[in-house]
């Protein structure tokens, strides 16, 4: 594992429940558009991985597929199990999958990529796993970000927090790729998948000022890190910099509308 994996186990430790609550539903709302690229049907054999709370793993079982997920934090796994009974659900984590070359008919990953220390070599263990000509499809961020995804960043800075040590800024420069459709699409192919095509996902998230921010404050991802490791001092002036900011998201009864951004693509093994 990188140093980026490493920080990425500690920073999703424990904390299933808070995304749950908080970002989940929006990790959401790609899922029948990732599995209509994955050609999900009834019968075949789909690996879910990074499943989180098991939104993906739940929508292809009720497509009739037959459905593994995997997860690199346990407390993911056990909110997963519950969200989808009728897959096997169980801990594991890229880049080293414990399946057999071609097991699966398809493969999906949602929102994984963005997690991995190496996306290049994540990618080929996704090929690895997947039979010949079946699909890989998976979804990440875009960049640069859509205005609501860059709101709790723009607190941050707005509040001149101090970004701690750890985690890592990014991936190290050979690892990287340009987060665009033909950066995306150039890593699926230098990993030896074929017939690549991506698209840009836009939409409006809807969420309760205080359920976004609920994420950060619980230490949820990469911006609730930074959130979690200030002074008290400037966590108030970060939360006093979100709420100034959300207020031109907000609707006269407090709900957010926010602009998010994000790639979809798929490809051949």
């Amino acid at each position: 594992m990188t140093s980026f994996d490493t920080s990425e186990r500690l920073m999703w430790a424990g904390r299933a429940t808070a995304y749950a609550g908080s970002f989940a539903r929006l990790c959401g709302h790609p899922v029948p558009r990732l599995l209509d690229a994955a050609e999900v049907r009834p019968g075949l054999r789909i690996l879910d991985v990074g499943t989180g709370p098991g939104t993906v793993a739940a929508a292809a079982c009720a497509r009739g597929a037959r459905v593994t997920a995997v997860d690199a934090e346990p407390t993911m796994v056990q909110l997963a199990m519950r969200a989808a009974p009728e897959a096997d659900v169980r801990v594991a984590a890229l880049p080293e999958l414990p399946f057999s070359d071609g097991e699966f008919d398809a493969v999906v990953a949602n929102f994984v990529l963005n997690h991995v220390g190496r996306p290049g070599l994540a990618l080929a263990e996704l090929r690895r796993v997947v039979r010949p000509n079946g699909w890989v499809a998976l979804t990440i961020w875009a960049a640069p970000p859509a205005p609501g995804q860059a709101l709790l960043g723009r607190a941050i800075q707005a509040a001149g927090a101090v970004r701690p040590v750890h985690p890592p800024a990014g991936l190290a420069p050979e690892d990287d790729f340009p987060r665009g459709e033909s950066g995306l699409t150039g890593l699926m192919h230098a990993a030896g998948l074929c017939e690549a095509v991506c698209e840009t996902l836009r939409w409006d998230h809807r969420a309760d000022a205080e359920e976004w921010w609920s994420g950060p404050a619980a230490g949820v991802a990469f911006g609730g890190q930074i959130v979690q490791s200030q002074t008290p001092g400037i966590r108030a002036e970060i939360k006093r910099h979100f709420d100034l900011f959300s207020a031109k998201f907000a609707d006269e009864s407090g709900v957010l509308t926010l602009p998010h951004a994000a790639l979809l693509a798929r490809a051949r093994r």
